[in-house]
């Protein structure tokens, strides 16, 4: 498979359903590993990132997992096609800054991805929809195993995973979901959570992980520590904490459609009527008012068939998609333009928001949740 094919699918873990997937847009594992004796890429020297980079490689690219699989060194990669992984959170910003001597290995489905000689020999992850964090660690849990048979990684009998960073040491993992809480923020309650979830050790995070914007009312979750805890300590502490935050967004919900209903639809109806007419649209713009459209969705302002249009335009309206798609370089004038064109074209059968159907559902996703599947 080649960058082409990863634009061309939305990847499993967008167009899925999993539980809680109103509210959760994507659970995710990330284990890192090391080789015995080797140094860390941070202080490895070119040969031995390289040499380290064929042992990893070789071994991962014969996973019955990675059958199919995206599989390019970086250096054969195009900043415009690093960006695109960026963008799917298949690898990270930093990954996408390596060159000469790193790799990224991507499965059909865009549910697993390895990121060799990051900050970590090798960095692993398991993407699944909704509040899956189990699920996601079954799997990968699993290719570790087999990982391990064929790869002498650094272990500690008292400190269990060598790592780069000693925040990392231990397990090894990070354990995060990616929630949409709208009500929160319209509600000027979501600092409040934030505050809340710091205080018992985890981590709130933007669109991209640390250093990053919450754009799009979307935020990630995650575990800041991995020693003393087993992997699943962590993501039971983890699932009941995001369990917490999805219950507070559903009465942030519920409060405004009792108590502001003309503020959530005004919010909604801008939305709608912005995005179906502009000509023009930044990134940033286009993140926040897909964001309402998506809430909309969830309160049946709009049939539920609209969902998933929508959560791919989160994707497709990225600046290096925009790029992709148009097969040249664009000025930030021409990506304003095919945004929106793309958006219009997207929602053109969209319908006005009915307030009247969203007044009559029981609830904000109008259905109890779904049974987690973890």
């Amino acid at each position: 498979m080649n960058i082409s094919g990863i634009t061309g699918n939305p990847g499993e873990w967008v167009k899925g359903d999993g539980s809680n997937h109103q509210i959760v847009i994507s659970s995710r594992i990330r284990l890192a590993r090391n080789l015995r004796e080797m140094p860390f890429p941070g202080w490895a020297k070119k040969a031995e990132r390289i040499g380290i980079l064929e042992q990893i490689k070789k071994v991962v690219d014969n996973l019955p997992e990675m059958k199919s699989a995206l599989s390019e060194y970086l250096q054969d990669l195009s900043a415009l096609d690093k960006q695109i992984l960026v963008e799917r959170h298949l690898i990270s910003r930093e990954h996408a800054a390596k060159s000469t001597g790193s790799a990224v290995v991507v499965n059909p489905a865009q549910t697993l991805s390895m990121m060799i000689n990051e900050e970590d020999h090798l960095r692993m992850q398991s993407l699944r929809p909704g509040l899956q964090l189990r699920g996601a660690y079954k799997l990968l849990d699993r290719v570790d195993t087999t990982l391990e048979s064929q790869l002498d990684f650094a272990w500690h009998p008292q400190l269990g995973y060598l790592t780069a960073c000693p925040t990392n040491v231990g397990t090894g993992m990070r354990a995060s979901a990616m929630v949409h809480l709208p009500a929160l923020v319209l509600g000027e309650q979501i600092n409040q959570v934030i505050q809340a979830v710091n205080k018992i050790g985890l981590a709130v995070r933007g669109l991209y992980g640390e250093g990053t914007e919450a754009m799009g009312n979307l935020f990630q979750v995650s575990n800041q520590t991995t020693l003393g805890e087993k992997e699943e300590e962590i993501i039971a502490r983890l699932t009941k904490v995001i369990e917490t935050i999805i219950q507070h967004e559903e009465n942030a919900r519920i409060s405004l459609l009792d108590k502001k209903p003309g503020v959530l639809l005004d919010q909604i109806g801008r939305a709608y009527g912005i995005l179906t007419n502009s000509w023009s649209m930044a990134s940033k713009e286009a993140l926040n008012l897909l964001s309402f459209i998506r809430l909309g969705t969830d309160l049946r302002f709009f049939p539920e068939e609209s969902r998933l249009p929508v959560d791919e335009l989160f994707m497709e309206t990225q600046p290096a998609h925009l790029q992709k798609s148009a097969s040249r370089k664009l000025s930030a004038e021409e990506r304003d333009s095919l945004r929106a064109e793309i958006i219009r074209h997207k929602l053109k059968s969209l319908p006005a928001p009915d307030s009247v159907k969203a007044k009559q559902s029981p609830g904000p996703s109008g259905d109890k949740p779904a049974p987690n599947d973890e």
